[in-house]
C-alpha cells in the first residue's frame, strides 16, 4: 500500500491566513505553508513589529514566500480594536479569492505579578488573545463549512495546563481560547472543518528575546523548562502546523497537541 506521504502533507491550491505571520511562530507556519504549495495572507501589527525593532518584517516574509512561486499579500490589523480581525478576514478573502485555512498565532502578554495587572492591561489581552479570535472565527468559518473544507489552527500554550504565575491572565485567556476552539470542533466537524489547537513552551521568539540576552541565564531557563532541558525554536512548531493544516490532519478535530519538549509531562 501507498501512502502518497508527500501529499498528504501538501496544501497546494489552498489559501491561508496567518495572524501574527510576520515573526517568530506565526512566521515560520506561513513560510511553511507557502512552501508546502499555499497561498498566503500574512497579518501583522506594525506597531508590535517597530516594538520588536523589525519594521520590515512582514515584508520580508511576504517576499519570501512570493520567491517560492506563491501568491503573499499582508495585512496590517491592530487586534486590539474591535472589528479589525473580521475586517482582517475580508481583506484576505478579497485579495486570495477566500481562505481555506486560518491560523491564529497573534497574542499578547505581559509578565507581572498577579496584584499589578491593571484593568487597562487585562482589556488589553482580552481584546487581542480571544475577542480577536472569536471575530476571526465568526468571519471565517462559514464559508469553510459552504466549501466543505477548512482548517482552523489555534496557537495555545502550555500555560493552559501549567501556568506561570507571572502569565495569569495570558494563561487563563488561552485556557479560553482552547475551550472555544474545542466546542466549534465539535459543532463543524460534520463540516469538513477541523479546529484544532497547537501549544508550544517555551520556544526562543521574538516576545522573549531580552530574555536571551545572558545567554547562560537563557540556558539555565531552558534547563528547567522541560524534560528535554532546552527551549524550541520556531521551525520546531511546523511539523505539527503542517499536519493540523493538510490533509494529513483530516481525521484530527479538537485536538490539543503539545509541542513543549515534554512541559505538560514534567
Amino acid at each position: 500500500m501507498r501512502f502518497g506521504a508527500k501529499s498528504l502533507f501538501s496544501v497546494e491550491g489552498r489559501r491561508a491566513l496567518v495572524t501574527g505571520g510576520s515573526v517568530s511562530i506565526g512566521r515560520a507556519v506561513a513560510l511553511a505553508l507557502g512552501e508546502a504549495g499555499a497561498d498566503v495572507a500574512i497579518q501583522y501589527s506594525p506597531a508590535a513589529d517597530v516594538a520588536f525593532a523589525l519594521p520590515d518584517a512582514s515584508e520580508a516574509t511576504r517576499s519570501e514566500i512570493a520567491a517560492l512561486g506563491r501568491k503573499a499579500v499582508r495585512v496590517a490589523a491592530d487586534f486590539g480594536s474591535a472589528g479589525e480581525a473580521g475586517r482582517c478576514v475580508r481583506d484576505a478573502e478579497a485579495a486570495l479569492g477566500g481562505i481555506d485555512i486560518l491560523v491564529i498565532a497573534a497574542s499578547v502578554q505581559s509578565r507581572e505579578e498577579f496584584g499589578e495587572v491593571t484593568r487597562d492591561e487585562i482589556a488589553r489581552q482580552v481584546a487581542v488573545n480571544f475577542n480577536a479570535t472569536v471575530e476571526l472565527l465568526q468571519a471565517a468559518l462559514p464559508d469553510m463549512a459552504r466549501r466543505g473544507w477548512g482548517r482552523v489552527l489555534s496557537i495555545g500554550s502550555v500555560n493552559q495546563l501549567r501556568p506561570e504565575p507571572q502569565l495569569a491572565v495570558y494563561a487563563a485567556l488561552k485556557a479560553a481560547q482552547a475551550n472555544l476552539v474545542n466546542n466549534l470542533a465539535r459543532q463543524y466537524a460534520s463540516t469538513g472543518v477541523t479546529l484544532n489547537t497547537l501549544s508550544p513552551g517555551l520556544v526562543a521568539t521574538e516576545r522573549n528575546r531580552w530574555r536571551r540576552e545572558d545567554a547562560v541565564a537563557w540556558a539555565e531557563i531552558g534547563r528547567r523548562a522541560n524534560p528535554m532541558g532546552r527551549a524550541g525554536t520556531p521551525d520546531e512548531m511546523v511539523g505539527a502546523a503542517l499536519l493540523l493544516c493538510s490533509d494529513a490532519g483530516r481525521y484530527i478535530t479538537g485536538a490539543n497537541l503539545y509541542v513543549d519538549g515534554g512541559r505538560n509531562i514534567a
